[in-house]
């Protein structure tokens, strides 16, 4: 088990994290969620030593994650640390020594995850002459090489194009299938609630929402419906009582019904309106539960 127990860490009066906590079992992928300076990348920067926390631990099978262990970490921070000039071949490969790996076998895992990443062709090249989106290809080979025991990526999708995106989740899932427990940062989070085992949503230092996007749904207190009315006035369901309209547009409208609101009366006054095209009850998405995650406040918040 990956654990973060309870990460606090301050600069000055900036509360950067406030008991950040969250584990990560071996041979899953952890969706790591949260606003521009809600404070993913100081976390990984705490695991991986490059920032001390003011308290708390990170954990590797219950053992405190120290110089010994990161060796054994695949790390991708969010700034990319290539060497411009170096060739990518030979770039990987010296990362892959770096970890302790000898000549031949550095030489190997250099080899495969060229290819496996589609950067054959640009073996021999400098880094520097690279598309951004092929530098973050190598950035993740570097972080793969090794083959690690657990895998810490900072935005990792950031920068590719679909076909990269699918190479990146296909060499993903595979460390998922041979038990490395993955964790990455995104603000795409279709491709966390696509790729993730559980997730994490992180809001000004606090964890606001983990579990399963499932979990997360099944706690959302509302009840999301999707009317469509096309023939219907704006905001046509503003006044009915115990909804909440969450987004409208062209007929096309989401609402939030209190525990005890009845749907049937919401059909009726839709009916009301003109012709019903779809009513059905929406599951949330990750991105709603997001919004509402962040949006809401803790209830240390509520009591301050």
């Amino acid at each position: 088990m990956l654990e973060f127990d309870g990460l606090r860490k301050s600069y000055g009066e900036n509360q950067v994290l406030d008991g950040v906590t969250f584990a990560v079992r071996p041979g899953s992928m952890f969706g790591f969620c949260g606003s521009n300076g809600a404070g993913k990348t100081t976390t990984m920067r705490i695991a991986m030593g490059l920032a001390r926390a003011d308290d708390g631990e990170v954990r590797w099978h219950g053992r405190p994650l120290d110089q010994e262990l990161r060796a054994r970490v695949g790390y991708m921070p969010e700034e990319r640390g290539l060497y411009p000039k170096m060739r990518v071949g030979e770039q990987i490969t010296y990362f892959a020594r770096l970890h302790g790996l000898d000549a031949a076998a550095a030489a190997r895992a250099s080899a495969e995850w060229v290819d496996r990443l589609g950067l054959g062709p640009r073996r021999g090249e400098a880094v520097e002459k690279l598309s951004l989106g092929n530098q973050q290809r190598v950035q993740l080979a570097a972080a793969l090489v090794s083959r690690p025991e657990v895998l810490i990526l900072d935005e990792p999708f950031s920068g590719l194009d679909p076909i990269g995106v699918d190479s990146l989740a296909d060499a993903l899932l595979g460390q998922v299938r041979a038990g490395v427990p993955v964790v990455f940062s995104s603000h795409q989070l279709d491709l966390v609630e696509r790729l993730c085992d559980s997730v994490g949503i992180l809001a000004r230092g606090r964890m606001v929402a983990t579990g399963t996007v499932d979990e997360l749904r099944e706690r959302e207190a509302g009840r999301l419906l999707r009317v469509v009315v096309p023939d219907a006035a704006p905001s046509w369901a503003a006044a009915l009582p115990g909804v909440r309209v969450v987004s409208e547009q062209a007929g096309d409208t989401l609402l939030d019904l209190d525990p005890v609101t009845d749907d049937q009366a919401v059909l009726a006054a839709a009916l009301g309106t003109g012709r019903v095209t779809h009513f059905a009850w929406q599951r949330p998405t990750l991105v709603e539960l997001f919004r509402g995650a962040v949006a809401a406040p803790t209830q240390q918040e509520v009591a301050a």
